[in-house]
């Protein structure tokens, strides 16, 4: 008698992880950067978010479904740092 395969844990967790990482980077681009310079580092962050989806996603061992994964750590972070993006760009409108 063979022994069943594990099941595959769920992918979530390190998605939901990149897209938390993308928030903590924004803010820290945000308290950290100068206000000229806010805009120049968010793709840096966006940048150092893809290699985390990478890194997140190799460990989790899994080939299955690798690229989605990926492909939606990424575009999450991207739409996390877009909108901390935006009202960092609206309230240094309004900060002057």
């Amino acid at each position: 008698m063979s022994i069943p395969g594990l099941a595959p844990r769920g992918g979530l967790g390190g998605i939901v992880a990149v897209w938390v990482a993308a928030a903590v980077i924004a803010v820290v681009i945000g308290f950290v950067a100068p206000p000229d310079w806010r805009a120049a580092w968010m793709p840096v962050g966006l940048a150092g978010c893809i290699v985390l989806a990478f890194v997140v996603q190799f460990a989790y061992g899994h080939a299955e479904g690798f690229l989605r994964r990926v492909a939606a750590s990424a575009l999450g972070a991207m739409a996390v740092m877009g909108l901390i993006g935006l009202g960092l760009g609206v309230a240094s409108m309004f900060s002057a």
